[in-house]
């Protein structure tokens, strides 16, 4: 293929970047100066290190602007919030003493005061801190971050973009404050928002900010005129301020559909898109549009969320197609690269060709560069780079790794029959009441106790060699014990061994299923210093041995309570893993649910009468558009039910699931036919009992009393007065108590504290209880 040079040179750019470091280095400055190891002055010192190296990295990739505003110590949506002022009242004396921990106190809370509530950034797994407004809000512009980013970049020689959260998605992702009522809609505060970021562009204009980018990826979603009138005045009227720099105004994630054709018309400067396969349309409403005449369009054509290279030849066939379009056309990502690792190259342990087949951010600006160098001065200037990638792929797809005949034979024959329990719940629970024997409001934990130092270097020692298998064996043992035996003293119910052997919850299992690759510093944010690695999931998937038995065995021969076996389902498997995109997500998910089954049986054949299978991504993978949303839920929904369903009516099956307005799955939440669910539901006020009793959803539920995600320590009060909100909406009968999520982030002394406070609280309310 050959293409012509663009007309006007084509740029490259990207929406934004992983803010960590090659080290982490963000994370343990962010964490040492919580523990009052590291000054305010170092950790800002470490951050613009950081940045440094960043735009550095972009710079020497051969990108042409780099992005500012996207680093952050915490959230970007969080710091939206101080940049408009929307500081909630509980938290306005700590901002005002010192802005840094006041910042801090919103995201995480204090003993005395409730973080801001946190849900998944649209269908990934990063987390925001949710904006909390009403009628008497008051916004104030504080452009300091925005500006002072502007100004080191400029000082660096880079010419920087800065990067905002636009103001309508701003307002979607906002929710009423507490005291407000539910059906406020933050929406109606535009106007009285619009005026802030015009004084914020004015500032970034004046700090010497040519472009500035407005993020709106809330606008890809399915939205009512009314969200669409607001998106229209918005930029009319950002548009029309002479102060200010060129707007640039980007959606991600999906296509924009119905508002698509209100941004083309706006008097902004230019749209940045998604043109991967899953905006799939952007192109054809593009060009209905009238394209985009007179105006700058950043084609965002290499996926940002994904780990797999760019088909070259594929992205400039779009890029060529877009020429006709626009006035200018760049190339970026899809999305900020946030959502991927930082460099594949720190990769020793995968096979060299393999590695070839991935591309994290690094690598991603590099195919970037490229596609931009052959867009804007011909293709036969990146002939030599045109050929390895066509070798590449054709590697990747003719690979033994991508293919298994068993498997996938295996997963031809499975039935209708398979992904059903031999028993309605009616029968089951009452098979479960009797062989477990438990009380009302029975207590447990969701599964990962504290991560503590000790354990992270028995793992790096067995990895290292310092230590043999018996020593580390005898290590997870000592600690196995030890949570027993406080849950024991503790009173609670149904215990946990405690997944002391577990690096993460999908990295575990991935690491022990044929298909999976492991990465050593693939790191990902998943919120705040919580950071994760995803593995990739490269081909066919089965299960060669068993997974958890060996510890759960081995708990249950230290209690006569009840330990539940715990498994990461096969959705969130998926959604937490760099997935294949070579075949359908129903098929690969149908294949790791089969690897699942094998431990379900095996973990019920030793005795195990409760098992776990959490699905917190259940509804973080839900299409961002209703029409491709049954589809989905048809085969994640299914792919549960084949996990679970081979095990006998008195085997009583739990799945877990947080931080997600789960409102919008209740019906799927029901056809997973588990047992008994636990949900996150402190920070959100109970919100998901209430939904789930307007659902009339018929089974045992555990609607969480502890917010684990933050520091501080809930009172056994605290615990009872949330509890008793549960009971307003689910039947005693049916109702557990029990954190809104797994422990491994916390320590010790606040993990006692609040767990003897929760089985106090349970006690409590189950006193009051009429039955009790």
């Amino acid at each position: 293929m050959t293409a012509k040079p663009a007309a006007a040179a084509a740029r490259a750019t990207v929406y934004g970047y992983p803010r960590q470091g090659q080290h982490r280095e963000l994370k343990k400055a962010v964490e040492g100066y919580w523990k009052g190891r590291v000054t305010a002055d170092a950790l800002q010192e470490t951050a613009r290190d950081l940045r440094r190296s960043n735009w550095q990295q972009l710079a020497d990739a051969g990108l042409h602007e780099v992005p500012t505003g996207d680093f952050s110590y915490y959230d970007h949506v969080l710091d939206t919030s101080v940049m408009v002022g929307a500081v909630p009242e509980r938290h306005r004396a700590a901002v005002e003493a010192d802005a840094l921990d006041g910042y801090f106190a919103m995201a995480r809370g204090t003993q005395d005061v409730a973080p801001l509530e946190m849900t998944k950034w649209f269908d990934t797994n990063y987390h925001y801190l949710v904006p909390e407004l009403g009628p008497d809000t008051v916004f104030a512009t504080d452009s300091a971050k925005q500006v002072g980013e502007v100004r080191e970049a400029l000082a660096l020689g880079h010419t920087p973009r800065p990067v905002l959260v636009g103001p309508v998605t701003y307002l979607l992702l906002s929710k009423p404050a507490p005291g407000v009522a539910t059906d406020f809609d933050p929406l109606t505060l535009l106007d009285r928002l619009l005026p802030v970021y015009a004084e914020v562009l004015a500032d970034l204009r004046a700090a010497g900010a040519e472009w500035a980018q407005l993020d709106e990826p809330a606008l890809v979603q399915d939205r009512t005129p009314a969200d669409l009138n607001a998106a229209e005045r918005a930029y009319r009227v950002l548009g029309a301020l002479t102060d200010r720099p060129k707007l640039l105004v980007a959606s991600y994630f999906d296509q924009l559909g119905e508002a698509l054709p209100v941004l083309a018309k706006a008097p902004v400067d230019g749209l940045a898109l998604d043109f991967t396969e899953a905006a799939a349309g952007n192109l054809d409403a593009l060009a209905a549009a009238g394209g985009l005449p007179g105006k700058r369009l950043v084609a965002g054509v290499v996926n940002g969320r994904n780990i797999w290279i760019n088909d070259y030849e594929k992205s400039l066939a779009t890029l060529g197609t877009l020429l006709g379009l626009a006035e200018r056309v760049d190339v970026a990502a899809s999305c900020s690269l946030l959502h991927v690792p930082l460099d594949a190259t720190a990769e020793r342990d995968i096979d060299p060709q393999v590695l070839r087949w991935l591309a994290f951010a690094r690598q991603k600006t590099a195919e970037i560069a490229t596609l931009a160098r052959g867009l804007a001065q011909g293709t036969h200037t990146i002939a030599a780079e045109l050929a390895a990638n066509r070798a590449d792929l054709a590697s990747r797809a003719g690979s033994a790794i991508t293919h298994d005949p068993a498997v996938r034979a295996r997963t031809a024959a499975v039935t209708d029959a398979d992904g059903r329990r031999l028993a309605p719940y009616g029968e089951r629970t009452v098979a479960q009441r009797a062989h477990l024997g438990l009380p009302l409001l029975p207590t447990t934990t969701i599964g990962s106790f504290p991560q503590t130092a000790e354990l992270r270097t028995a793992r790096a020692d067995l990895r290292a060699g310092r230590i043999g298998t018996a020593g580390y064996e005898e290590r997870i043992e000592s600690e196995i014990r030890a949570v027993l035996s406080f849950q024991e003293e503790a009173g609670i119910d149904v215990l946990v061994h405690g997944e002391p052997e577990r690096n993460d919850m999908v990295q575990y299992f991935a690491e022990q299923l044929t298909g999976y690759l492991a990465t050593q510093h693939g790191w990902v944010q998943s919120y705040g210093t919580r950071y994760v690695r995803p593995p990739v999931l490269a081909g066919d998937i089965s299960r060669p041995e068993p997974m958890t038995v060996r510890w759960t065995r081995y708990a249950q021969s230290l209690t006569d309570r009840p330990v539940k076996g715990m498994l990461t389902g096969p959705v969130t498997m998926l959604a937490w893993s760099f997935v294949r995109d070579d075949q359908p997500l129903g098929d690969t998910a149908r294949q790791v649910a089969l690897a699942l089954r094998d431990e379900v049986g095996d973990l019920e054949a030793a005795g195990t009468s409760v098992i776990q299978v959490d699905e917190p991504a259940l509804r973080e993978t839900l299409p961002l558009r209703a029409a491709g949303r049954p589809a989905y839920l048809a085969w994640a929904t299914e792919a549960f039910r084949l996990t679970t369903s081979g095990v006998r009516d008195r085997t009583q099956i739990h799945t877990h699931m947080c931080y997600a307005e789960f409102g919008d799955i209740v019906q799927a939440i029901d056809d997973l036919d588990a047992d008994v669910i636990s949900l996150e539901a402190a920070r959100s006020h109970m919100q998901v009992a209430r939904e789930l009793a307007e659902h009339g959803y018929p089974r045992e539920a555990g609607p969480g009393v502890y917010d684990i995600h933050s520091p501080r320590v809930p009172s056994a009060e605290e615990a009872a007065i949330l509890l008793r909100k549960g009971l307003g909406a689910i039947p005693a009968e049916r109702l557990w108590v029990n954190p809104d999520c797994g422990l491994k982030t916390r320590g010790w002394p606040e993990t006692r504290a609040s767990l003897e406070n929760l089985v106090t609280a349970a006690r409590t309310v189950r006193a009051e209880l009429p039955t009790a």
